[in-house]
């Protein structure tokens, strides 16, 4: 990882984060300096006593310092709002 100038980075640069950390596969990276996470999880159903497989899209910030591509594993946590869409950054 290279020094970065980015303000949003939350390692180098001032961006706070707090409350939820998620980890996903990146489903997409062709949006400018954003992903879209895929994180899957399980529901369980009370009347028929199973689980059923469900998931979720959250569109995350990526730093100037980090390169991320489609298929990659990351980590992403809870920051302020970034957009109208974004409230997470990818921390690694």
């Amino acid at each position: 990882m290279a020094e970065c100038k980015d303000p949003k980075c939350p390692i180098h640069g001032s961006l706070r984060t707090r409350g939820a950390v998620f980890e996903g596969k990146v489903v997409s990276t062709k949006t400018k300096k954003t992903v879209v996470i895929e994180i899957p999880s399980l529901q369980r159903v009370r009347k028929y006593e199973r689980l059923e497989k469900r998931r979720s899209k959250i569109h995350a910030y990526v730093p100037e310092c980090m390169k991320v591509k489609e298929g990659d594993r990351v980590r992403i946590a809870e920051c302020r709002k970034l957009s109208k869409t974004k409230s997470h950054v990818v921390v690694k």
